[in-house]
C-alpha cells in the first residue's frame, strides 16, 4: 500500500519503520526538519518537511495515489484537517487520526467523525489505549501483558518466571504432563533482551518473560502453573494525573467498584480538574517522588501502584520508591525502550510502552481486511494474528507440525465449532477453523504473501 504518515515523532517514526519493513511505500511529513533528517538518515522511506495539513504539502507527498493517511502529529486539529483534505480533495480511501482531547473524543459518539462531517475512519487515542492496557492488567494479577483474543474467548498473557515458578527448567513439551488440567501455547520468550519464538524442546528459565495463549476460562489455572497466586487489586495508587491517569481512574470507577483509588498529581490546577471528573477517587496534590506523599497516598498498603507521569525518569524512580515502601505490584510507563529492562531489574512488575501499544493498535486497523486482529509483541519479536483459515490457503489441510517445520508458523490456538482449542502437533487445519498464529519477525514482515492473502 501507499501510505502517508503525518508526524515524525516516536510513534510516527516507529510506525514508518514497521510498515516499510513490510513492503509498504511510506511517505512521512513533519514540520520539524531535524526529525525529517533522522527519518532520511535511518529509514528507507520518503520524508518531507512541511505542514501536514497543507494541501500543497500533501500533494508533494503523493496524496493522489495514496491508499491511506495516518495523521499522528501532536496537534489534534492538524490531524483532523489533514484527514479532511485527504478525503474531500483527493479521495483517500482510509483515514486514521490520533486524537488526544477528551472534548473531541466525547463528541465522537455524537456523529462528529463521519464522511459528512469529519471524515476519519479510525481514531486512535494513545492515552486511552494505554489506560485500557493498564486496566486489563488490574483484572489479571500476576500478568504484565493481557490481550483478549477471538472476541474474548482466548487471551494472550505475559508472565515472568522466577526460581519459584513450578515449570522452570522444564521443556515446553513436558508442561502438559505436569499440569494436565490446563492447556496453553507458549508463543514467545524474552530472555535477557533476546526474543525467542520457542521450539517445543525449549526449556523455561528463571527470569524469562513468557508470552502464551490460553482459553479465557483457563486464565487462573494457567497463572497457577507459573506460580502466580496474586490476590485481585483492591487498593490502587496512580502516580500522575495526566490523560492516562485520568482515563485509568475513570475506567476503574466504571468497571471495578471494589477498588479504592488514590491519585497523586503535582500540578494544582490539573489536580483540581481531575478531582471534578472523578466521583470516588481521592486526588492528592503533591510530588510522586516524595516519600511522605507516597505514604499519604497509601503505597505501603497498595496492591498496585501505576506510575504514568509524563517523565520516564519520575516514573522509574517513583516505581522503585513505591516498591521499597511496600507496594505489592508496580506498573511503570516508559517511552524509552532502553528503560524497560532497567525498570524491571529495579523491581517493577510490568513496563508499558505507549509507542508499542499505539503501533499495535494501528496495525490492527491496517490489517483488518481478512485478519480479525493483529498484536505486536514488540520490536524484533513478532506478531500474534487472528485469521480465518479459509482466507489463508497455506493453512488448510496442513498439520500444526508441518506449518511449524516448513513455514515457521506457530499455531497457538484454533476456534472450531465455537470451541477454543489448544492444538497438538498432529492436528490438521480445516477450512472452517479460525486460527491464532504466532509469526516471528521475518514471517510477520511478509505475512500477507506467506498466508496467501495479498
Amino acid at each position: 500500500m501507499n501510505i502517508i504518515i503525518c508526524g515524525a515523532g516516536q510513534v510516527g517514526f516507529n510506525l514508518a519503520k514497521y510498515l516499510a519493513g513490510r513492503n509498504h511505500n511510506i511517505t512521512v511529513i513533519d514540520i520539524n526538519q531535524i526529525l525529517i533528517n533522522q527519518i532520511n538518515d535511518r529509514l528507507d522511506v520518503k520524508a518531507i518537511c512541511g505542514h501536514a495539513s497543507h494541501p500543497d504539502i500533501l500533494k508533494r507527498a503523493g496524496v493522489e495515489n495514496t491508499d491511506m493517511i495516518i495523521a499522528l502529529t501532536h496537534a489534534d486539529e492538524v490531524n483532523m484537517v489533514a484527514c479532511q483534505i485527504a478525503h474531500s480533495i483527493y479521495g483517500v480511501p482510509k483515514k486514521i487520526a490520533r486524537i488526544r482531547s477528551q472534548a473531541y473524543l466525547s463528541a465522537a459518539g455524537k456523529g462528529l467523525f463521519t464522511d459528512d462531517n469529519m471524515p476519519i475512519d479510525y481514531i486512535i487515542s494513545p492515552e486511552s489505549e494505554v489506560a485500557h492496557t493498564l486496566s486489563r492488567g488490574l483484572a489479571v494479577p500476576g500478568a504484565f501483558e493481557v490481550t483478549p483474543l477471538a472476541n474474548r474467548r482466548g487471551c494472550l498473557l505475559g508472565v515472568r518466571c522466577t526460581v519459584e515458578t513450578p515449570i522452570v527448567n522444564t521443556p515446553i513439551t513436558h508442561i502438559p504432563s505436569l499440569f494436565p488440567e490446563v492447556d496453553f501455547t507458549i508463543v514467545g520468550i524474552s530472555r535477557g533482551g533476546i526474543k525467542i519464538v520457542p521450539a517445543p524442546t525449549e526449556v523455561l528459565m528463571p527470569g524469562d518473560e513468557v508470552y502464551y495463549v490460553v482459553d479465557h476460562e483457563k486464565i487462573e489455572d494457567s497463572l497457577n502453573a507459573f506460580g502466580h497466586h496474586d490476590e485481585p487489586t483492591k487498593r490502587l495508587v496512580i502516580l500522575g494525573g495526566g490523560n492516562i491517569g485520568l482515563f485509568l481512574a475513570q475506567e476503574v470507577e466504571a468497571h471495578y467498584p471494589h477498588i479504592r483509588v488514590h491519585i497523586i498529581e503535582q500540578n494544582p490546577e490539573r489536580a483540581a480538574y481531575i478531582a471534578q471528573k472523578l466521583s470516588r477517587t481521592i486526588v492528592l496534590k503533591g510530588d510522586a517522588l516524595e516519600g511522605d506523599m507516597l505514604l499519604e497516598a497509601g503505597v505501603q498498603n497498595a496492591d498496585t501502584v501505576v506510575a504514568v507521569t509524563e517523565d520516564d525518569r519520575v516514573n522509574t524512580l517513583a516505581t522503585v520508591l513505591s516498591k521499597r515502601l511496600g507496594s505489592k505490584k508496580s506498573m511503570c510507563l516508559t517511552n524509552k525502550s532502553s528503560f524497560g529492562n532497567l525498570v524491571i531489574s529495579l523491581g517493577a512488575n510490568a513496563v508499558i510502552n505507549p509507542r508499542v501499544v499505539t503501533v499495535s493498535k494501528i496495525m490492527q486497523y491496517i490489517r483488518q481486511g481478512n485478519i480479525h486482529s493483529v498484536h505486536s509483541l514488540g520490536e524484533s519479536f513478532g506478531e500474534v494474528i487472528d485469521v480465518d483459515a479459509s482466507n489463508a490457503p497455506i493453512l488448510v489441510g496442513k498439520t500444526v507440525q508441518e506449518l511449524s517445520e516448513n513455514h515457521k508458523i506457530l499455531v497457538a490456538a484454533l476456534i472450531r465449532d465455537d470451541q477454543f482449542i489448544i492444538p497438538r502437533q498432529s492436528n490438521t487445519i480445516r477450512p472452517e477453523d479460525r486460527a491464532i498464529l504466532m509469526l516471528a519477525t521475518e514471517q510477520a514482515k511478509r505475512s500477507e504473501a506467506l498466508l496467501g492473502m495479498d
